[in-house]
């Protein structure tokens, strides 16, 4: 092997042997095929760098399991279009990491490098974790609900889910077609920023003198954490200073109904994605077997109504963002939760994930006993560049 073609992979795979007895965030290294891909990867803008890849997403030649037996020894022939376009940029794929089952509510064994006992959040519990243990610079995730925003919350990392359909979920075992999108996580904004282009040439733009901010607590939806609303008006406060123009969401939107069509579709829809696995509830949770009974007992004009008031609600929001350049909230309703049985309440992202909006999660906050705090900014899905500059200066504000 050429020396240092492998350094990367080799000092991942050394933090990975440290680190996993204790995290569990991967389902499968592929070491030898990681140190091969590196030493044939591409000339390009992430050469040589070790990325984790959600097990519901295809690499070729390894099984995708998805965290469930009905999917075990699957392997996979071609690589997902998110990891090609990695491969392409010279990234290099370490192995698979942990998923709830399915992508939804069962959790897998990974916990929160912060605190072990803790959950890491979910479904891209794997990802974070293993980034936030400093075992990848870069981890592949998706989202459904708040299967990104909230485990990049969690373990204090940084979060980027792309608009529904501006990258294709070729190779990515879905549940809704109509709110599934990957992600990115990373350690910081910088990172989000350099992988994003890579995948899609979409540059990072420095937002002007003047940002508009929209500051929305979410407790319409949750109950908010006193420390989680203290890490948003702080942050409001200090972008205010640096002069932001920052206003409240308030009752421009209406949360609550998008909350209820969001998870109206994603049940109608889970119903007839996962309709095979379905005729073997014996080998579901009881989290997934609830989901698919709900599905399957929504009639057709709710689920259509439910699309109405998606299709209603996104051409305001639009012009909302027309006029405004973020909306930030917090991206759970507070740290971790103590305990491995849950993966806590994605009911802060169900809006903007209804909407189909991109969303970065901002790391920097902790709450009084050192647990990560997480903010999301929701933008434009045609402004992802001036979304990644404004998420970069607040988490240097954070700092």
């Amino acid at each position: 092997m050429t020396p240092g073609r492998t350094a990367a992979v080799d000092d991942a795979l050394g933090r990975l042997a440290k680190t996993e007895p204790d995290i569990r965030a991967w389902v499968r290294v592929d070491a030898e095929g990681a140190r091969a891909a590196a030493e044939r990867a591409p000339d390009g803008p992430l050469r040589g760098v070790p990325f984790g890849v959600k097990d519901i997403i295809d690499v070729a030649g390894l099984p995708t399991e998805c965290g469930s037996p009905l999917r075990r020894g699957r392997t996979a022939e071609h690589d997902a279009w998110l990891v090609d376009r990695l491969r392409k940029a010279g990234a290099v794929p370490l192995g698979k990491t942990v998923t709830t089952e399915f992508a939804y509510f069962q959790p897998g064994p990974t916990r929160n490098p912060h605190d072990v006992a803790h959950t890491p959040g979910g479904s891209s519990s794997g990802s974070a974790a293993a980034v936030a243990a400093g075992v990848v610079p870069l981890a592949l995730g998706s989202q459904t609900a708040g299967s990104l925003t909230r485990p990049a919350s969690f373990c204090g990392v940084a979060g980027y889910v792309a608009p529904v359909g501006a990258w294709p979920t070729t190779g990515i075992t879905g549940l809704s077609p109509t709110l599934d999108a990957p992600g990115l996580l990373t350690e910081h904004v910088n990172g989000l920023a350099a992988a994003v282009e890579a995948v899609d040439g979409t540059r990072c733009e420095a937002p002007d003198a003047t940002v508009r901010v929209l500051v929305w607590p979410g407790t319409e939806l949750a109950d908010v954490h006193p420390a989680m609303l203290d890490a948003l008006q702080s942050t409001a406060r200090d972008l205010a200073a640096a002069g932001a123009a920052t206003d409240e969401l308030a009752g421009r939107v209406r949360t609550p109904e998008l909350a209820e069509a969001h998870a109206t579709v994603m049940a109608y829809e889970a119903a007839r994605s996962l309709a095979a696995e379905a005729e073997h509830p014996e080998s579901l949770s009881r989290h997934l077997n609830d989901l698919l009974a709900r599905g399957r007992d929504i009639p057709a004009d709710e689920y259509q109504a439910a699309l109405a008031v998606r299709h209603e609600a996104r051409t305001r929001i639009l012009e909302l963002l027309d006029r405004a350049d973020v909306i930030l909230g917090p991206a759970a309703p507070g740290p971790a939760p103590h305990g491995l049985d849950a993966t806590g309440t994605p009911v802060l992202s169900r809006p903007w994930q209804l909407l189909g909006l991109p969303v970065v999660t901002v790391p920097g906050h902790r709450d009084p006993y050192g647990m990560p705090l997480g903010l999301q900014l929701i933008g434009h899905p045609a402004r992802v560049g001036r979304l990644l500059g404004i998420a970069r200066r607040v988490e240097e504000t954070v700092r």
